[in-house]
């Protein structure tokens, strides 16, 4: 694909210049359908998102969800009837948008290292992974320890058990290539702390049986193959079939149906657990803001909320959503100014971070659409101007972005971590323990409510907040779509020449309203993006 064409700083410049003289029009008069991102930030607070966080820790609990929100099951379900009620009683109509998804169920499952049995959380079977009967073969290792394609080459690994390490290639990959150099299964282990919970994406013909473990274990097996012959068993019992499923969406009734801004968070859990960061920080916190958005009347832009499916088992909610669009309105998706991803916004050990579309601390693995930049700098230059320090994390497709960014759709977001391990500059940032990874209990039964960092989720709700309704009220940085400049009113009639008290005192018909300098502020902080040294510390990969 060829690489998409970004809008360049000084273009955007010049919009700004515009919407700024446009805003200094105002004068006295204010804009009936603009809101005040300071004030409207103050109205999303932490004691009201995690009420609704407990709500979902709740449903998760109940009988018969067996401890879990996953993607098609009855947690799902009324993960997605809480939603919708909450919305309705705020004002809301919401719609379903039902897909169809592969689910994977596993009845058993047996490994043992060594001699050494392993439980269901030291070896995950990976995600649509086959099963197989129990087998005991001798493990082997590839001439390349990340068992790529090629880096088994001169090696049988017929009767044998491959161990291979995460990276440079995808789970899947190195399963196709362990099958293709003769192994009957195959053990990947981390590359970094915690254990490895992966997916192999979907049902692919010529993998093997693939399991994740932990860093630590794999290293230890390295050296032990090393020695000698190491023995490895496994079994597993797995059922996958096609389930129904859902997107929940929801808008604003007022606001110009041409520019769109649409947020979204996954709404689903893994199995292993209830999910509360990964995404019900998300999920509940998008919620939250749809709550109190509805109270504030007329808007200038519609605001589009979704609540995603599947999202755990490969972006599909999100992904079908878009395609749909694609073959069936295409227009509407042109419609969408920008949106804005918010995938696990509470973690314990955390970081804050922002998807880093202008690649200034981590390149991107894919095209980044035009847009992205301006859309990143609207948390950017928030978190600037209130003196938070902030982290680029990887814009490389890894969550429910990727089919509006593959698709054209400008695009950001933010992140406080899942299965990175926290570094010193990081801790020397945000607090927390070095050498732990930022959600300890990622896509693991322990991310309950306990789980959730209350000052990183008060961060980025307020930037969350901040950022809606400062798109709600303009886009003019990132497609050049400014507020409506509102009608001037008749002049007054002379009053008789009188000293004046400060203006923002008064009240007085003459006064330049708090709102339109906040609003002239904002704009003047945007254009000066471009000349500000943006603040910079660090990086992180976003979660899949």
């Amino acid at each position: 694909m060829q690489k998409k064409q970004r809008r360049s700083r000084s273009a955007f410049a010049a919009i700004g210049a515009t919407a700024l003289a446009g805003a200094m029009v105002w004068g006295g008069a204010t804009s009936a359908s603009a809101v005040d991102q300071d004030a409207f930030a103050d109205t999303v607070t932490v004691d009201a998102i995690m009420a609704r966080l407990a709500d979902l820790q709740a449903i998760a609990d109940a009988p018969g969800n067996d401890g879990n929100r996953a993607a098609g099951t009855p947690g799902y379900e009324a993960s997605g009837q809480y939603v919708e009620s909450v919305l309705a009683e705020a004002g809301y109509t919401t719609s379903r948008q039902y897909f169809t998804v592969t689910v994977q169920t596993i009845v058993s499952q047996a490994v043992a290292i060594g001699g050494e049995t392993l439980t269901p959380e030291q070896a995950i079977p990976m995600t649509y992974t086959p099963g197989t009967e129990p087998i005991t073969l001798d493990a082997i290792l590839p001439a390349v320890s990340t068992g790529c394609s090629g880096e088994w080459d001169g090696i049988d690994a017929a009767n044998r058990i491959a161990v291979v390490s995460r990276g440079v290639c995808s789970f899947t990959e190195k399963s196709i290539a362990a099958a293709d150099a003769g192994a009957s299964a195959l053990i990947v282990y981390n590359s970094e702390a915690g254990p490895l919970n992966g997916t192999l994406g979907e049902v692919t013909p010529g993998t093997v049986p693939t399991f994740g473990i932990e860093a630590d274990r794999g290293a230890a097996l390295v050296t032990a193959i090393g020695a000698g012959a190491v023995s490895i068993s496994v079994a597993l019992d797995e059922s996958t079939g096609p389930v129904t499923t859902f997107n929940v969406i929801a808008e604003t009734p007022t606001g110009r149906a041409d520019n769109v801004v649409m947020l979204g968070s996954h709404l689903d859990s893994v199995p292993e657990g209830p999910g509360i960061n990964d995404n019900g920080s998300g999920s509940a916190t998008l919620l939250e803001v749809a709550v109190q958005l509805a109270e504030q009347g007329e808007l200038n832009n519609k605001v589009r909320f979704a609540w995603w499916g599947a999202e755990e088992l490969g972006l599909v909610g999100s992904t079908h959503y878009v395609e749909d669009l694609v073959e069936n309105d295409p227009a509407a998706l042109d419609r969408i100014a920008t949106y804005l991803n918010f995938d696990m916004v509470g973690s314990p050990n955390y970081i804050i971070g922002t998807y880093d579309a202008d690649e200034s601390s981590v390149p991107a693995d894919v095209d980044i659409p035009a847009g992205s930049i301006e859309t990143e700098d609207v948390f950017e230059n928030y978190f600037t101007s209130i003196g938070q320090p902030f982290v680029g994390t990887s814009f490389d497709g890894r969550s429910d972005y990727q089919a509006f960014i593959d698709n054209d759709i400008p695009a950001s977001g933010l992140f406080t971590g899942a299965d990175d391990v926290k570094t010193e500059e990081e801790a020397a940032l945000f607090g927390g323990v070095v050498g732990e990874t930022h959600d300890q209990n990622y896509h693991q039964a322990g991310d309950n409510l306990a789980n959730i960092n209350e000052e990183a989720l008060g961060i980025m709700s307020r930037a969350i907040a901040f950022a809606t309704a400062s798109l709600a009220n303009d886009t003019v940085l990132i497609n050049g779509v400014a507020a409506p400049t509102p009608v001037e009113a008749a002049p007054a009639a002379p009053a008789p020449a009188a000293p004046q008290p400060a203006l923002a005192a008064t009240g007085s018909a003459d006064a330049v309203p708090l709102l339109a300098v906040s609003s002239l502020t904002l704009l003047v902080g945007a254009t000066m993006v471009g000349l500000r040294a943006r603040r910079r510390y660090s990086s992180t990969a976003p979660k899949s």
